[in-house]
């Protein structure tokens, strides 16, 4: 998963994102709340872990600023030395999933992060099959069918088609799909990506009358919704 740590101590959270990273998460720190909005006008991530207090912006501002402007709900979990009641029932109420009270210890996060995880995001556990009808994903074969007939599709389409179903209705990055789907740091231009969701909308066939929509949304990635055919 894709998680966005907001910090200004720099050393915890250069060790928060080594933990999530070996935890086999793609994680990327920042120290400025202001940066992290910044960011998320243009990028996605599957779950923000915020400070409550920064400097510039806290992370409180934040949690209320995502709840108010973005369209699809992103989980978020509270890193914070703030204990008492109150600020947990605040924090909670304006939005918050979780809230962990430093100082944080690697397995706890872990296993926090990924209950989280699992509570926001059910159709990414590891299952054999995954199924959005009439399309229906065998993942230990790797093949999709629809209605039981078999799409033929190469790795890269079957891998970004079963990224593009377990996010239905959620807007993607540019960025984001290009991790999960060709790596982290790898380059890849931006021509080879549209003509791969190219490939995927027309051998799925992902058009209104079919009950789907795959469309771009400029400057920033694509999103894959359910339609009904009058839409």
């Amino acid at each position: 998963m894709r998680i966005a740590v907001l910090d200004d101590d720099v050393s915890l959270s250069e060790f928060v994102c080594q933990s999530l990273n070996e935890g086999g998460h793609n994680a990327c720190g920042f120290q400025e709340g202001k940066r992290l909005i910044q960011e998320l006008k243009r990028e996605s991530y599957d779950l923000l872990l915020l400070d409550w207090e920064v400097p510039d912006l806290s992370g409180f501002e934040v949690l209320k600023w995502v709840r108010a402007n973005m369209d699809t709900p992103v989980p978020i979990m509270f890193l914070t030395c703030r204990h008492e009641e109150t600020d947990v029932v605040s924090g909670l109420n304006e939005g918050a999933d979780d809230y962990m009270v430093k100082p944080v210890r690697k397995a706890e996060l872990l296993a926090r992060v990924a209950a989280l995880l699992r509570r926001a995001y059910p159709n990414q556990r590891e299952t054999e099959s995954f199924e959005v009808a009439p399309f229906e994903f065998d993942l230990i074969a790797r093949r999709l069918t629809r209605q039981g007939d078999p799409i033929e599709l190469t790795q890269k389409e079957f891998d970004l088609a079963l990224m593009l179903f377990r996010n239905l209705g959620r807007l993607l990055s540019r960025s984001h799909i290009q991790e999960v789907i060709w790596g982290h740091g790898q380059y890849l231009n931006s021509r080879s990506m549209d003509t791969h969701i190219s490939r995927v909308r027309s051998k799925l066939q992902l058009r209104p009358e079919n009950g789907f929509r795959l469309t771009p949304v400029y400057s920033f990635g694509y999103r894959l919704e359910q339609v009904t055919a009058n839409e």
